[in-house]
């Protein structure tokens, strides 16, 4: 069932649309009518509510007050990435 819907919007935003929708071949309350649908459907990819598993790690580890992530991680990926790049070299030999 349809359903009347009185906007307010500024008149020249009103006419770029118009133009737009006429350049389509679509009126413009079928493009309002899908871009309200697009922004009001149910996405689960965007449910980024944690796992059972995820909540049940909560509190399981306590990192010391002074760690810098950043740089364990940095750490870490140097120290993976030279690794494979001496084992790349020595298997190329």
């Amino acid at each position: 069932m349809n359903t009347k819907l009185t906007l307010t919007i500024e008149e020249s935003v009103i006419m770029k649309a118009k133009q737009y929708a006429k350049s389509r071949g679509r009126s413009l309350s079928d493009i309002i009518e899908n871009y309200l649908q697009m922004i009001t459907r149910d996405n689960p990819d965007l449910d980024i509510s944690p796992s059972p598993l995820v909540k049940s790690l909560k509190g399981s580890f306590n990192a010391p007050a002074d760690l810098d992530y950043k740089e364990q991680l940095s750490k870490g990926l140097s120290e993976k990435y030279f690794e494979s790049v001496l084992r790349n070299k020595d298997v190329s030999r």
